[in-house]
């Protein structure tokens, strides 16, 4: 259920790609996102299989950590399989009324879910390997630019840290909600997947008190730190390049164009 979800937790190991620059990982993330969607056919998607496998072994994080955010999403996934094996034409191997599965609808829905996976995967590495503050410190600092037509990208980023922050507080209070409700007699195991969600409905409002509540502390706690935005705050740490980050963004260089070639060769 919800300690499924995987977004906003940090598990430190210690490893080479914890130690890199938020900044870089930021690229890289976003690079590996944009390249999942290039039309490069299989080839292409194996490739970026092989490069998150490589990312997730430097980082020393195990395929059942990374793959552990897609268990809530599965339900998606299998819709999407679905619709695509259903309705996609092509060669068919079975039919029933209007609907048909084809050879060219399964290999589809194959290439869709495993690209749905991949960018979960990949989004999980980036969030195991970067707490919060350095990704909004990571995405202050790459934003910076945009000060200079006064775009607020400080507060942005303290939002986006503060999001990250409640994600998994939520998820386990949630959690405590429910255990002490099934404490109570509740039952939320019986009858199909809509009479379950009715059942999670009212667990809804004492979650949003929760996270209302909570806000409010860290509001107050904020305005008795005298906290007022950006402009003339220092870092304890400052973000800094080093050989490490100059050796990622080669190796994100190669990967680029090994895409890039594969891209060309599959157009001509």
């Amino acid at each position: 259920m919800t300690r499924d979800i995987s977004l906003g937790q940090y598990y430190n190991t210690g490893s080479v790609i914890h130690r890199l620059d938020p900044r870089t990982k930021l690229a890289g993330t976003l690079l590996f996102v944009i390249t999942l969607f290039f039309p490069c056919g299989w080839p292409g998607l194996a490739l970026v299989g092989c490069f998150l496998l490589a990312v997730a072994k430097l980082a020393r994080l195990s395929l059942r950590m990374i793959f552990k955010g897609i268990r809530p999403l599965w339900y998606i996934l299998f819709f999407t399989a679905a619709a695509n094996m259903l309705f996609s034409k092509g060669k068919i191997l079975w039919a029933a009324g209007p609907f048909t599965i084809s050879r060219e609808g399964i290999e589809t829905a194959a290439y869709l879910v495993l690209r749905l996976v991949f960018l979960i995967a990949g989004s999980s590495v980036m969030t195991f390997t970067t707490t919060p503050k350095e990704m909004a410190d990571g995405l202050e600092k790459s934003l910076g630019f945009l000060k200079k037509i006064r775009v607020p990208i400080h507060e942005f980023a303290m939002m986006m840290s503060i999001a990250m922050h409640f994600i998994p507080i939520l998820s386990e209070e949630f959690e405590r909600i429910v255990r002490a409700q099934k404490a109570r007699g509740a039952d939320f195991e019986s009858g199909n997947l809509i009479v379950r969600g009715k059942k999670l409905i009212p667990l809804l409002i004492p979650l949003f008190v929760s996270a209302i509540r909570r806000a409010s502390e860290l509001a107050l706690a904020m305005d008795a730190r005298c906290y007022h935005g950006g402009e003339g705050r220092t870092k304890l740490h400052p973000l800094r390049y080093g050989k490490r980050d100059m050796a990622a963004y080669g190796v994100l260089a190669v990967y680029l164009a090994a895409l890039l070639l594969l891209l060309l060769r599959r157009f001509q």
